[in-house]
């Protein structure tokens, strides 16, 4: 499923537009990055996502978690 459609059915499900799906998944992400009360093991997850940034994007923190939950079925 591609990351335009997923949005979309999130947004619907919510009675919002894909746009604010989008935006507030972002939003949650940096603020998880970005609080200052990370623990060390939060930390250590966090450094593991593969991103171009200091904070991912909504696409690379799914694509991570779609990878670990593939190896975990393994």
């Amino acid at each position: 499923m591609n990351m335009r459609r997923i949005y979309r059915k999130v947004a619907k499900k919510h009675g919002v537009s894909a746009t604010e799906v989008k935006r507030d998944m972002q939003a949650a992400i940096e603020h998880a990055y970005n609080r200052p009360s990370r623990s060390e093991r939060e930390k250590m997850v966090q450094e593991s996502v593969e991103r171009e940034n200091s904070v991912p994007t909504v696409k690379e923190l799914i694509a991570f978690a779609a990878r670990e939950l593939r190896e975990k079925e393994k």
